[in-house]
């Protein structure tokens, strides 16, 4: 791929735009198109983007982050949107829609004819980040007191059959979900056998209003390529593919990398520089905050520092020890929430666990730090007092670590995006008051 994006800019160099729009239109898939504008500086990103001919552009949409794809749909007229969009699938039809203002939007769906928009709306009316939300329309059902063979001369009056089709879904006479229909079974089965006899009823249905991590859980689970998706009433609305579950997986992998960082999981890598500036000011702030409340921390032991010089030399030390003892129990919790392994049966275990391992930590790091401080100063007080200190926040670093993705989720708070920010105060002003306050009753 990256000779591919170095064989692109050396032709748009060139001024050989006939080999690139080739190239984007015939030689390249979609979303290898879509990787290559989302590597693109903004400049190249629009000349590339004005070579991809209308037909061929929804397919390439459908695979660039929301950023970018919100920038070209706000460039594209009522036309182009409808050409754009006409052969797509209608989950990600749906994800198009979803970053497109009201009015326009309803002009979309008014141009529709009325299966399509009725597909299309039943999609909309379920949150991006849930099973409703995640699902496709295309589906094939048959009922339970029909043959094998009146199911085969069903599926040939199909020009083809809908993408990763591994089971038939089916359904009583008002729609209700009650079983698949594998067509690995089908296809070995007696043509006179009824569907009944043969189909699987223990598969269950996912549920329209799960969230997206907890049916990627389910896929991984379940070795699934496909599954049927129903409403409360469990009546099928559609079924949710292995290709849209990957896309969950990374996106939840992106969204936890980039909220550490205060940085949307969409964020482009090329964006222009004041709109990085701007949405990066407003995380800076909030640790400016925290990093003030650290700073007014020391400032009360003022008077112990100016006496014993080498508690500001030593105060660091502290605090990082903390800090990383505390990100690991932190990424620890926060990455089993997201594999649906920590439970509020358990948490009780991963907490007393974290406590007793900081508590290890803390005396073995503050055995070594102790001696080092001691030998360095010539002073084995000040080596006690960061001792004591460190085993303090080590120990403070871990209950919170441990804690803090709980409780954050429990008031519906994104532990990747605040957890960080929250765990580092703590352990900073903690670590600052146990060290100082300690020397202060040893010096003073």
């Amino acid at each position: 791929m990256e000779s591919r994006l170095q064989e692109l800019n050396d032709a748009l160099e060139s001024g050989a735009f006939i080999q690139v729009r080739h190239m984007l239109n015939h030689t390249l898939k979609p979303a290898h198109t879509a990787h290559l504008l989302e590597s693109s500086p903004p400049r190249e990103r629009e000349i590339l983007w004005n070579l991809i001919d209308a037909e061929n552009e929804g397919e390439v949409l459908q695979h660039l982050n929301d950023d970018i794809q919100a920038d070209f749909l706000k460039s594209m007229d009522m036309e182009e949107l409808l050409q754009a969009t006409e052969n797509l699938d209608t989950d990600d039809l749906a994800d198009i829609l979803q970053q497109l203002p009201k009015t326009v939007l309803r002009e979309v769906l008014h141009s529709m004819d009325q299966q399509d928009r009725q597909r299309v709306e039943r999609v909309l009316q379920y949150p991006e980040d849930t099973a409703g939300g995640l699902m496709n329309t295309d589906i094939i059902s048959v009922r339970p007191d029909i043959t094998i063979d009146t199911v085969l001369r069903f599926l040939r009056r199909h020009e083809e059959m809908p993408d990763t089709t591994d089971n038939i879904f089916v359904v009583t006479r008002k729609d209700r979900y009650i079983g698949l229909l594998p067509i690995t079974k089908m296809l070995v089965s007696d043509p006179n056998m009824e569907v009944r006899e043969i189909m699987d009823t223990e598969s269950e249905a996912i549920t329209a209003e799960l969230h997206d991590s907890e049916v990627a859980n389910l896929f991984e689970r379940h070795d699934w390529v496909s599954a049927p998706v129903v409403n409360d009433e469990g009546r099928l609305l559609g079924r949710i593919t292995i290709d849209d579950v990957v896309d969950v997986i990374r996106e939840d992998a992106d969204h936890s990398l980039m909220r550490m960082a205060g940085l949307d999981e969409d964020e482009d890598t090329f964006a222009p520089v004041l709109k990085t500036s701007r949405r990066r000011a407003v995380w800076l702030g909030i640790n400016l905050l925290t990093a003030l409340l650290a700073s007014f921390v020391i400032g009360l032991f003022q008077d112990t520092i100016e006496q014993v010089v080498a508690l500001a030399i030593l105060m660091p030390i502290v605090a990082s020890m903390g800090g990383i003892a505390g990100s690991q129990a932190l990424t620890l919790v926060i990455r089993g929430q997201a594999l649906g392994h920590v439970e509020r049966s358990n948490i009780g275990y991963l907490l007393n666990r974290e406590v007793i391992v900081g508590a290890i930590n803390g005396a073995i790091w503050a055995l070594v730090v102790a001696v080092i401080a001691s030998w360095w100063f010539n002073d084995p007080t000040i080596g006690f007092v960061i001792a004591i200190a460190m085993i303090i926040n080590l120990i403070v670093a871990a209950i919170s670590g441990a804690s803090l993705p709980v409780l954050l989720k429990a008031i519906h708070i994104d532990p990747a995006l605040a957890g960080g920010v929250i765990l580092t105060t703590i352990t900073d002003v903690v670590g600052f008051c146990a060290f100082l306050g300690l020397a202060t009753l040893f010096y003073t």
